[in-house]
């Protein structure tokens, strides 16, 4: 399927490694020139090295932290009119709601919240006036079935997917849409840290918990981030304009409600 993308300009977050690089890889295959953010120089001009070679698309990479002000500046003043803009972030740690402070807490909505509504905030007007822009949120599964180790993630994100409801359905009829995609256990490092935790509280090593993990999912696997990526690339194509304000689950099966 031709996604109508050749072309088209992206800027992706948090691009270096996981679903985010994923995403990006999946945008060049289709044709989509791309500014890729992570905190990290090294590992990201790997990947951008890589998505260029692979791909022939441009690459342009900007290291910074992209939850802070000066950040965002920077990457959006290298992609000032991107037509789809990947919102990600790495996610706050778990751990116990008793032992986390109001600092703790601002951080998680720093960086799950109010990151991608400052992005979406920068960019969304000009998708307007172009008449084309795609807006893909990485969330978590953790917004349909919160986990209560990752109390943290489970509150800044569900603000987040309330906020994307009500702009998104203001966005569509210029052909912008905004939607998220929540995955559920893919076999990313944020997911390690998770079966490292989980294997120190059971006493177990950690093949055992991840193996626990995965006979929990009913695909009995981890997901590949590939996968993720390719939902990404159609979410954000020509082909999806009558898709917005949609939160699209991506767990295996894990969720166990109809709706």
């Amino acid at each position: 399927m031709d996604l109508g993308l050749a072309g088209k300009k992206a800027l992706v977050c948090a691009a270096s490694k996981g679903l985010g690089r994923s995403c990006a890889m999946a945008l060049a295959q289709e044709g989509v020139d791309l500014v890729i953010v992570a905190r990290t120089p090294g590992p990201l001009e790997e990947t951008a090295d890589q998505i260029a070679k692979e791909t022939g698309v441009s690459v342009q990479t900007v290291a910074v932290d992209i939850t802070t002000p000066e950040g965002r500046k920077t990457a959006l003043a290298l992609c000032p009119t991107p037509d789809i803009l990947v919102n990600n972030a790495g996610g706050p740690p778990p751990g116990n709601f008793r032992d986390w402070e109001r600092d703790d807490w601002i951080a998680a909505v720093d960086q799950n919240m109010l990151t991608p509504i400052e992005l979406i905030k920068a960019t969304v007007d000009g998708m307007i006036e172009r008449r084309f822009g795609r807006i893909v949120n990485i969330t978590s599964s953790a917004v349909k079935a919160p986990i209560d180790v990752l109390g943290l993630s489970n509150g800044a994100r569900t603000g987040l997917t309330g906020f994307v409801a009500g702009v998104a359905r203001t966005t569509v009829q210029h052909n912008v849409t905004i939607n998220n995609l929540l995955p559920g256990p893919f076999d990313t490092d944020r997911l390690k840290s998770i079966v490292k935790m989980r294997a120190g509280a059971q006493g177990m090593s950690e093949e055992e918990a991840a193996a626990q993990l995965k006979a929990s999912n009913p695909a009995g696997r981890f997901g590949d981030p590939d996968e993720f990526g390719a939902a990404c690339a159609f979410l954000c194509s020509a082909k999806s304009g009558f898709i917005t304000g949609q939160n699209f689950l991506i767990d295996g099966g894990a969720y166990p409600g109809t709706f």
